[in-house]
C-alpha cells in the first residue's frame, strides 16, 4: 500500500472515531461527560486489534484493546446490531465508572471491524458519590459489569439496562449517557458504510493490517533512537489511604536494538486501598510514555504494542488480583507510572525528558440533594504544572500526561450544582525553579450550599514532583476545609460529611523545574 493511501485510510479511521466522540459530547446528559469530555472513542479491526483512536483521554485509549478483546472473547460471536457492555477492570477496563461499550460493524454480512467507546459516569453507586472512595474492595466500590450483551441484534435488553442505571444515585443521568454512548455505534457504522462505497471489503481488510504494520514499524523507530543499554528507575505514591506507607514502583528498561522489555520487578505489592492499577492501566501509562518521544503523531494502533515485552508481576500494584480496590489505580498510579517510566529514559535520554509534572488528577468527588430534593453527584479532576521542559517552562493550569479532560465551566458548575466557586486561580509560585521553570498549579475555592459527602483521592500531598537535572522540586498540593471560619487540612485521600457553608479549597501541585537556575 503506498504512503499516500495508508495516510488518507489512517485519517478516515480516525475521523470516525473523532465523530463518535463528537456525538457522545453532545448527546450526554452529565457534565462530566458533556462539559469536561471524560470519555474516548476507537476503531478495531475484525480480529479486535486497534485501528484508530481519537485524541482523548490516554488512560482510556491504552487499556481499551483488553476490554473489547474481552467483550469478543467472552460474548462472541457478535451478530450486527449487538452491543456488548462491560466495566470491569479485571477484563481489561480501568475502574468501575468507566463503561466500555463494543459493537460489531458487519457490511455485505461480512464483519470488518469494532467500534468502541469508553465513557466515565459520575456515579455508579458504592461507598460515596461519585464512585471514587477510599475503598479497600472493588465491591464497595460500585456495580460490577462483566462483558454482557446489553443490545442484541438492535433490540435493548431493557431489563439489563435499568439494572445497571438503578444502581447508581442519579439513574437519570445514567441513563441518558449511556443511551448516548450505544448511539456512537450507530455513526460508526454508517461512517465505514460511507468508507467502503469508496473501496471493497478485501481492501478495507488490507488496509487495516497496512495500518497495524506501520505503527508496529514507527514504534520500532522510536525505541530505536534510544541507546541500548538497562535502565533503572523508581518513585514512590504518598500512600493508599489506609496506611500512610509510601508504596514504591520500580522499573527495568532494557533497550535491544528496536525492542524494549519493561520490567516492573521490585514494585510494591498490591495495597489495601484504592491504587491498584489494574494491568491494562499500567500497559496504558508505558504505552503513552514511549509514544511522546515521537515529536511526530504516531498511528494509534495495535502494532504499537509488538516491540514490547512486558513483566508486570501478578499480584502487585500494577497488576492486582481480585477483589482488589482499583478506583484510584487509573486516576493516580497511572500517573506515577509515566512518572517512573520517564525517570528511567531520562537517563538515556537526559536532553529529551522534562521534569515532573504535577503527578496526579487531583479526583475529587461529591454528593447530596439540591434544595428541591433531586440527587446529584459530580466528579472533577484538576490540572496542575507541567513539568519544565529542555528548552521551555512548563504549562501553568493544565492537565497532564494520563489525562485530558477540560474543566467545568464554573457557569455550568453553578448552575448544575448547589455551589458557588468562591475562586478559580493559577497558585502561582507553585512551580519548581531551574534554568527552565515548572508551571504552576491550580487554586479553587468552593462553597457548598447544600450538605455533601465530599471525598478526595489525590496524591503528590506529602512527595513533591522532582525536577529534572538541578531543577528545583515542584510544590506539594494541598486539601483544605474551611468549617464556620476554621481551616483544616485534609489528608490526600478520604471522605467527610460536610455542612452547608463550608468550603472546599483544593490546591495542585506544581511542575518540576528543569536545569540549575
Amino acid at each position: 500500500m503506498n504512503a499516500i493511501d495508508l495516510e488518507v485510510f489512517r485519517h478516515r479511521c480516525n475521523a470516525i472515531a473523532e465523530e463518535m466522540g463528537a456525538a457522545l459530547e453532545r448527546s450526554a446528559f452529565s457534565a462530566n461527560i458533556q462539559e469536561r469530555r471524560d470519555y474516548s472513542c476507537a476503531l478495531f479491526d475484525c480480529h479486535g486489534e486497534m485501528l484508530a483512536q481519537a485524541a482523548h483521554i490516554p488512560v482510556h485509549l491504552g487499556a481499551m484493546p483488553r476490554s473489547v478483546d474481552a467483550a469478543i472473547r467472552e460474548c462472541g460471536p457478535l451478530d450486527p446490531g449487538d452491543v456488548v457492555l462491560l466495566n470491569d477492570p479485571f477484563c481489561g477496563g480501568t475502574h468501575l465508572p468507566d463503561f466500555t461499550s463494543v459493537a460489531p460493524v458487519y457490511v455485505d454480512h461480512q464483519l470488518v471491524a469494532y467500534s468502541a467507546t469508553r465513557a466515565h459516569h459520575a456515579d455508579v453507586g458504592g461507598m460515596t458519590p461519585g464512585s471514587m472512595p477510599l475503598s479497600q474492595s472493588i465491591y464497595q466500590e460500585g456495580i460490577i459489569i462483566p462483558p454482557i450483551r446489553l443490545v442484541t441484534r438492535g433490540n435493548r435488553n431493557q431489563e439489563v439496562f435499568d439494572l445497571i442505571v438503578r444502581n447508581s444515585r442519579t439513574s437519570e443521568e445514567r441513563t441518558g449517557d449511556l443511551a448516548a454512548q450505544l448511539a456512537c455505534h450507530v455513526i460508526a457504522q454508517q461512517r465505514i458504510d460511507e468508507l467502503l462505497h469508496s473501496m471493497s471489503i478485501d481492501q478495507f481488510v488490507q488496509s487495516s493490517s497496512s495500518l497495524i504494520a506501520y505503527g508496529e514499524r514507527r514504534m520500532r523507530q522510536v525505541i530505536e533512537a534510544i541507546p541500548d543499554g538497562i535502565y533503572h528507575a523508581q518513585d514512590i505514591l504518598d500512600g493508599d489511604g489506609i496506611t500512610s506507607d509510601p508504596l514504591h514502583i520500580h522499573v527495568t528498561l532494557t533497550v535491544t536494538g528496536s525492542e524494549i522489555l519493561v520490567d516492573f520487578d521490585g514494585s510494591a505489592d498490591q495495597c489495601r486501598g484504592p491504587l491498584n492499577a489494574p494491568r491494562a492501566v499500567t500497559e496504558s501509562a508505558v504505552l503513552y510514555a514511549l509514544r511522546i518521544l515521537e515529536g511526530d503523531d504516531l498511528p494509534s494502533t495495535a502494532g504499537l504494542y509488538r516491540p514490547i515485552t512486558w513483566n508486570i508481576p501478578y499480584r502487585s500494584i500494577l497488576n492486582p488480583a481480585p477483589p482488589a480496590a482499583v478506583a484510584g489505580g487509573n486516576v493516580e498510579t497511572s500517573q506515577r507510572v509515566v512518572d517512573v517510566i520517564f525517570r528511567a529514559l531520562a537517563l538515556a535520554l537526559p536532553k529529551l525528558l522534562p521534569a515532573q509534572s504535577a503527578g496526579t488528577m487531583n479526583n475529587w468527588t461529591m454528593g447530596g440533594t439540591r434544595h428541591d430534593g433531586s440527587p446529584f453527584a459530580y466528579y472533577e479532576t484538576l490540572g496542575g504544572g507541567m513539568g519544565a521542559r529542555p528548552t521551555a517552562d512548563g504549562l501553568d493550569a493544565v492537565q497532564t500526561h494520563m489525562t485530558n479532560t477540560r474543566n467545568t465551566p464554573v457557569e455550568a458548575f453553578e448552575r448544575l450544582y448547589p455551589v458557588l466557586v468562591e475562586s478559580l486561580a493559577i497558585r502561582h509560585h507553585s512551580g519548581g525553579q531551574g534554568s527552565t521553570r515548572g508551571g504552576d498549579g491550580i487554586r479553587k475555592e468552593v462553597r457548598l450550599l447544600q450538605p455533601v459527602t465530599l471525598t478526595v483521592l489525590t496524591e503528590r500531598r506529602v512527595n513533591a514532583p522532582q525536577g529534572s537535572q538541578g531543577g528545583r522540586n515542584g510544590a506539594c498540593g494541598v486539601n483544605t476545609l474551611v468549617i464556620d471560619g476554621a481551616e483544616i487540612q485534609m489528608p490526600g485521600k478520604g471522605s467527610i460529611e460536610l455542612p452547608a457553608g463550608a468550603i472546599f479549597r483544593i490546591e495542585t501541585p506544581g511542575g518540576g523545574g528543569f536545569g540549575h537556575e
